[in-house]
């Protein structure tokens, strides 16, 4: 499984106080059609255009009404939030007001501004839950518009790479705004930074697509050209060298956790079972005489956790998880997020200089 540092990824969400959007390049995708004469080429209908110059632009006028059916579908379950200070998407998940949406997104506000795709009128809803773990949260509209209609979500256990997809969401503050790329890879586990307001999840199994993602487009729709949501944009690759982002890579939560995530808290007001493997430990990253990561330094250990039942103290190093080598409290995070509650693995720590391995059976965050 593919994993990818902290520092490489920014949140898609914006600001509401910029008051000018700084040029970008434009990118348009075009399909040159070729046609060419032999004696011996394609049959010819009675006005003399070639059956194969007659089949392409009749493929691509398929292709473009399949898109504007898609959007008309869509579109009108993709929201627009507005936190204080904060801007961002949201996805209709029922018809009682219930949207999913980022947890950047609502950061630590209860109550925002929402604004539908049919609609300008503003309305208001509040904080149901937010799960930073896995950088999901759902609010609900305290008065629910007549037409509001909830997104169909698909089985992100079938997407596959090349299959089209359309980002849907309020990029720069852009709303109701659409995007087209395909799906580049499947399984993709990042991690987002923490600083300037980003919750430091690290998510497996992540989406990740050629469609532009900006900020703004946090918490919106990824959509494949049934009409079904593939996953939630949250996170846009950047280039370090560049200190912006890298064009044509971004991340989706997919469909599958976000559903799983979102009913449970809907229907518990919380999240009870969060799928997510953990050793029970608060750590911090440690470095050597070079100034090198070198391991995670076990700072408290959680009574009954699987840390405290495999024997492991305060002060012991963590260097290893199965066969991946620990150096940093985002490593350790990655390697988790490929694991499951209740597997069994091998875990390797020194402790007073000496290395140690032993067995350990994870538990859950």
């Amino acid at each position: 499984m593919d994993a990818f540092p902290a520092r490489a990824f920014t949140r898609t969400r914006t600001r509401s106080r910029v008051r000018r959007i700084l040029p970008a390049a434009a990118f348009v995708w075009c399909v040159t059609l070729l046609a060419g004469c032999s004696e011996s080429g394609s049959a010819s209908g009675e006005d003399g255009v070639t059956t194969t110059q007659a089949a392409a632009p009749r493929a691509a006028s398929d292709l473009q009404d399949d898109y504007q059916k898609v959007i008309k579908n869509v579109l009108p379950s993709v929201v627009q939030i507005q936190a204080s200070s904060d801007l961002g998407s949201g996805v209709v998940y029922d018809g009682n007001g219930h949207i999913v949406t980022n947890a950047h997104v609502v950061g630590n506000e209860k109550t925002f501004k929402v604004t539908t795709a049919n609609s300008e009128d503003v309305l208001t809803a509040r904080l149901v839950y937010s799960y930073p773990e896995q950088d999901l949260a759902v609010i609900k509209l305290e008065k629910v518009p007549d037409g509001l209609k909830a997104a169909a979500f698909a089985d992100s256990s079938k997407v596959a790479v090349g299959q089209i997809v359309l980002a849907m969401g309020s990029p720069l503050g852009l709303s109701s705004s659409v995007t087209q790329g395909i799906v580049s890879a499947t399984g993709r586990t990042v991690s987002e930074g923490s600083s300037g307001g980003g919750t430091g999840a690290t998510i497996a199994n992540m989406v990740q697509t050629s469609a532009a993602i900006n900020p703004g487009n946090s918490g919106g729709a990824l959509v494949d050209l049934d009409g079904r949501v593939i996953g939630i944009p949250t996170l846009a690759a950047s280039d370090p060298g560049l200190g912006s982002t890298a064009p044509g890579i971004g991340f989706a939560i997919p469909s599958s956790m976000v559903k799983t995530v979102a009913d449970q808290i809907i229907k518990d007001g919380k999240v009870t079972d969060s799928g997510r493997a953990a050793l029970g430990i608060t750590g911090r990253t440690v470095v050597d005489d070079n100034y090198t990561a070198a391991g995670v330094a076990v700072v408290d250990v959680k009574d009954g956790g699987a840390a405290a039942k495999a024997g492991i103290q305060p002060g012991d190093i963590i260097t290893g998880l199965g066969g991946t080598d620990i150096s940093s409290i985002t490593s350790l995070s990655e390697a988790l997020a490929a694991e499951k509650p209740g597997d069994r693995t091998k875990l390797t720590y020194t402790r007073g200089g000496a290395e140690k391995t032993v067995d350990v059976t994870l538990g859950e965050q």
